[in-house]
């Protein structure tokens, strides 16, 4: 079943073929669609790709070499340009006469058109380019020779929309060739039958489970403190650390240096070009504002082993084949186990070569992360991904394209989207309720044109006019991000993007740091920010939205079992060792918690009486169980809040004494009326609003603009909050009104962990201690609070002052 085709790929690769990837061609040869479940770095992309073409040497047909026969779906422009490379060389390798080509929005409108006409072999895009082009007229007949769609970086797709994109697209797809086969390719994820089930929902019958077993050898280094600061607060320890992570960058032939935000990565960069001058010309910065020929120079850099270092977000997470990085250096903990493991294999991205991370704490309590991480590690314990389900903002825009091509027939339609699992619920009531919006506008936008987007022809229904179908074609996708300018230099060379909520707030003149230099801004005009290079050194660092990631439920309960070992003085990992000072000092104070007791900490002190509650939920759990706690107590007796939080517990601070016994006596962490709770407690109209700004794009109920003469964010926010509390007010029963609180509940605050929170406090020994000064758990939570309040005086210079007060 292999054939000598096949086997001259991997002996000139140099390569040994692994059994996943022997298990994969043979699977492929005998019919099976499946899911391979590997570790980044393992040779996945060669697998999969190997037993397609393995299958199409064995298995012949007339007329391959006339028609598409492979569909690669990638989540990342930048990974389809490397896979255009790899595959290429393979095709070249194996002798295979066939055209491989990339299909991205980078690509130009004339290379699109002649795909269109003239086929590749292999096409290679993304889950939006593949709805643009079932906008196009003819795609069904494009797609009728179709063999095999390969979604690659599925566990990246799943548990978004654009995964749910993807579903949609596979199900017409699979709808034109019913025998048509699907591989998925996924890194390591928590659940990958869930990832299977999600992939083939209920079309496919034989398909297989792929795991590869590659012995693949990860190591955990944490960099310490010389000193132990057993009063910790976050942020202020990892540029400290910076100096130590040198000898790592100079004795590496290339080294990634993560951090969780863009605003930590300027810092950074900006930081070691003046620690170490001597980088200059050999270190560069990469993030996702930074403009997309800037981040491609980087890329080719780094590949052909120019760049000593790159300081970098999660934009280089995923899977380009960087050879020459030698060493992985993340600051700060990245909150989860599968994202941890995801960058430390950019190290040693080799079949059989180990993988090496440095872990750069940013306060000392962070360390046990470190220990929590490598132990999670060691025990295969990634987080699971959770699929959407019923987003009726993609079905809505997902019809709209078929609308725009080749019409759809209700009926048909009906069922082929049934066969998603996205969509397995589906009421024909629901489905024919969208239409109703799409034909009418709906009960309340009936008046409105331009929310009459399709039109009943016969059987079918097709796209109301040209207009409509150019506004669709541009609004294709469900990447929504916060609206943003573009920085550019006056000469005209574009930078990037910066969000306008950072950029409106500054004046002619003001100095800020971008794309790792200080710019000086001279002014701001419809959607473009001109700047100057600036010689001063300093200047403000441009904060994103969103930059905070949440602890994931893997890793926090792995958390609380390093907090238990260092309660027991156990020196099972070093991490754990070097913080028994703080365990000390936080016993002195109060207790550290077992897995089976939930510790509240009460003080006093003269801004007021403080709780302090340590669920070890992350952030996004904790902002909920706050809001929801504080709700719950006022409704006993007249008391207001000041809520703060951090991944391992929260505050909750008020003038008044707050009567916390009472409170739990009377069912304070009760699971009943939850969903109410949360909606009374959070505001839950805000949060939702917040959502319909992004179903309403999605579904195309409001136009961006055109190419280069974008409407301004504010005016987009202005027209999507109107619309809400229209609809809200008027037709509280719309489905996006109603999936915009789902959404807001389920997936923003993470209804099912605050529940599972609740449940498993209730079952645990409430502790409540009376403190006299904040303990080592309690600081780093005031001092989160003190942040969003200062500005005369820095947050250091007030939490010297507050470890003198307290001791």
């Amino acid at each position: 079943m292999i054939s000598d085709t096949l086997h001259h790929l991997f002996r000139e690769k140099g390569f040994e073929m692994f059994p996943f990837q022997r298990e994969c061609a043979e699977a492929y040869a005998a019919g099976y669609s499946g899911l391979l479940n590997a570790p980044t770095g393992s040779g996945k992309t060669l697998a999969v790709f190997g037993a397609f073409a393995n299958d199409a040497v064995l298995h012949p047909q007339p007329g391959d070499n006339k028609h598409l026969l492979l569909l690669w779906i990638t989540p990342l422009r930048a990974l389809a340009k490397e896979m255009h490379r790899a595959m290429e060389e393979a095709v070249q390798i194996m002798g295979l006469p066939w055209k491989v080509s990339l299909r991205t929005g980078d690509s130009s409108s004339s290379e699109k058109a002649t795909q269109f006409t003239h086929a590749p072999q292999v096409l290679i895009t993304t889950p939006e380019s593949l709805h643009v082009m079932l906008c196009k007229s003819g795609y069904s007949k494009y797609f009728s020779h179709l063999r095999c769609v390969v979604i690659d970086e599925w566990h990246e797709l799943l548990g978004s929309k654009r995964g749910v994109q993807t579903e949609l697209g596979l199900s017409r797809l699979r709808g034109l060739v019913p025998e048509l086969r699907i591989w998925g390719i996924s890194a390591t994820i928590g659940n990958p039958e869930a990832a299977e089930r999600v992939l083939f929902g209920s079309h496919t019958t034989r398909y297989k489970l792929v795991k590869a077993e590659t012995g693949k050898k990860y190591e955990v280094v944490s960099i310490f403190p010389d000193s132990l600061d057993v009063l910790p607060w976050a942020g202020h320890l990892g540029l400290h650390l910076l100096q130590k992570t040198l000898p790592v960058i100079y004795n590496s032939t290339s080294t990634l240096i993560f951090t969780n935000t863009r605003s930590q990565a300027e810092i950074w960069y900006q930081r070691y070009l003046e620690i170490a001058p001597d980088l200059a010309g050999s270190i560069a910065m990469h993030h996702g504002s930074i403009d997309a020929d800037i981040r491609r120079w980087v890329e080719e850099e780094l590949k052909g082993g120019r760049l000593k270092a790159v300081v970098c977000t999660s934009s280089l997470d995923l899977g380009v084949d960087f050879q020459p990085v030698e060493s992985v250096i993340q600051v700060g903990s990245p909150k989860g186990v599968s994202r941890f493991l995801q960058r430390a294999g950019r190290s040693g991205h080799q079949p059989g070569k180990p993988s090496r991370i440095y872990f750069v704490p940013t306060h000392s309590l962070e360390l046990i992360e470190g220990a929590a991480l490598r132990a999670a590690m060691e025990k295969e314990y990634f987080e699971d991904r959770i699929p959407y389900e019923n987003s009726c903002d993609v079905l809505m825009q997902y019809l709209v394209t078929l609308a725009v091509s080749e019409g759809f027939e209700p009926e048909s339609t009906y069922r082929e989207v049934r066969t998603t699992h996205a969509y397995a619920q589906l009421e024909m009531d629901t489905f024919r309720e969208l239409i109703f919006y799409l034909e009418y506008g709906g009960k309340t936008l009936h008046s409105y044109d331009e929310y009459q987007k399709i039109v009943k022809d016969g059987e079918r229904y097709i796209v109301a006019g040209k207009r409509i179908a150019l506004r669709h074609r541009l609004n294709i996708g469900t990447i929504v991000s916060d609206m943003a300018m573009y920085v550019k230099l006056q000469n005209g060379r574009r930078l990037g993007s910066i969000e306008e909520s950072f950029i409106t707030r500054m004046n002619p003149g003001d100095v800020f740091w971008f794309a790792g230099r200080p710019v000086e801004l001279v002014r701001i005009r419809d959607n473009e920010a001109t700047v100057r290079i600036s010689n001063r050194t300093s200047g403000l660092v441009p904060s994103w939205m969103g930059g905070r990631m949440p602890l994931s439920a893997n890793l926090a309960k792995e958390l609380l079992v390093k907090l238990g070992e260092g309660a027991r003085r156990e020196r099972t990992h070093p991490e754990v060792s070097f913080l028994f000072p703080l365990f000390e000092r936080q016993e002195e104070e109060s207790i550290i918690p077992s897995e089976k007791e939930f510790l509240i900490e009460k003080l006093y002190s003269k801004e007021g009486c403080h709780l302090f509650m340590f669920p070890f939920r992350g952030r996004f759990v904790h902002e909920a169980l706050a809001s929801l706690l504080a709700y719950r107590i006022s409704r006993r007796m007249p008391i207001s809040f000041s809520i703060a939080m951090n991944d391992y517990g929260f505050e909750l601070l008020s003038e008044k004494d707050i009567p916390i016994e009472e409170a739990l006596e009377e069912n304070l962490l009760g699971s009943e009326n939850l969903f109410e709770d949360i909606i009374h407690g959070v505001n839950a109209v805000e949060l939702a609003g917040r959502k319909f700004r992004d179903i309403a794009r999605i579904a195309g109920m409001i136009f961006t603009g055109y190419p280069g003469n974008q409407k301004k964010g504010r005016h987009i926010q202005s027209s999507t909050r109107l619309l809400f509390d229209v609809l809200n007010e008027h037709e509280p029963g719309n489905l996006l009104i109603r999936q915009a609180y789902e959404e807001a509940i389920h997936y923003g605050l993470e209804e099912n962990r605050i529940r599972e929170a609740l449940e498993e406090i209730r079952n645990s020994e409430i502790r409540i201690i009376n403190v006299t000064r904040p303990t080592p758990f309690a600081f780093p939570i005031m001092v989160d609070r003190l942040r969003e309040k200062l500005s005369s005086e820095t947050v250091a210079e007030r939490v010297a002052r507050m470890k003198l007060d307290f001791g």
